[in-house]
């Protein structure tokens, strides 16, 4: 298979995964660690996650557009200081894994337990949360939880940013709608830092001559334009459905992945 056309295939399914509660690095290692298309490397995987981020950006132009308007009202600084506190605590965690040295899976099976496992704990959150409306004030205690939901995501792919930090959220109480809004603004700076981080690594370890930055451009293209379809719709289904679906669609998928791998050996 071309390499552009690998690259465009990854960059579609990273930017369709990104803000759904499925994973998009477990859907970006799974095609890679299981040979059906060729390994792009962790800075690729990471780095196309940013163009994702463009698509938020698209999509909540009103309410970013809001928040800037509006610094000097109490309500906007309180939400600002929020995600503030929300990625502060992200990225004080995440330069902490790095020094751990905590790398993506080689194999699939991690991601098939992570797929599964996250795919029962939707079902078991949902119930929980069935029948409550849910509140719309982002809290402290809320901001904190969601960051420790962002870090949990990031030391087990499979697990989904997104929908690790909006169920965390649901679970202290606060509605679909605005769980959802506040992890999907927190994803701006997120995943803009950790492309960022690893761009600034590749060259200070002398790594960024070996990358071939047209593809990159290319995969982060694509996640862009893909990501921006999904992340309007979802903002549309959240209103009025659960993630019942999702869940079951990763438990399917995690038992596939895992008997993909028994046969495999």
């Amino acid at each position: 298979m071309p390499d552009w056309l690998a690259v465009i295939i990854l960059g579609i399914i990273e930017g369709v995964t990104e803000f759904l509660p499925i994973s998009s690095t477990g859907h970006l290692l799974i095609p890679q660690n299981l040979g059906w298309l060729p390994k792009q490397g962790d800075l690729f995987d990471v780095v196309i996650q940013s163009g994702a981020v463009l698509a938020v950006l698209a999509v909540f132009t009103k309410r970013v557009r809001h928040l800037l308007t509006t610094l000097r009202e109490r309500a906007t600084q309180d939400y600002l200081m929020k995600l503030g506190l929300a990625f502060g605590l992200t990225a004080a965690g995440g330069l902490v894994l790095k020094k751990m040295q905590i790398q993506l899976p080689e194999t699939v099976q991690p991601v098939a337990w992570a797929t599964l496992i996250g795919g029962v704990l939707i079902l078991i959150l949902e119930r929980c949360h069935r029948g409550r409306r849910g509140a719309e004030q982002i809290t402290w205690k809320v901001a904190a939880a969601v960051a420790a939901a962002q870090l949990l995501a990031a030391v087990f792919p499979g697990t989904s940013r997104s929908g690790a930090s909006i169920l965390m959220a649901m679970a202290f109480g606060i509605a679909r709608p605005a769980a959802t809004e506040f992890s999907f603004l927190l994803g701006i700076p997120t995943l803009m830092a950790a492309g960022g981080l690893k761009i600034a690594s590749a060259w200070l370890e002398g790594e960024a001559a070996g990358i071939d930055w047209g593809m990159l451009a290319l995969g982060t293209a694509v996640s862009a334009a893909s990501a921006f379809l999904v992340v309007r719709w979802l903002i549309h289904f959240v209103q009025s459905h659960t993630f019942h679906g999702f869940a079951w669609y990763r438990i399917i998928l995690g038992v596939l992945l895992l008997v993909l791998a028994a046969v495999g050996k």
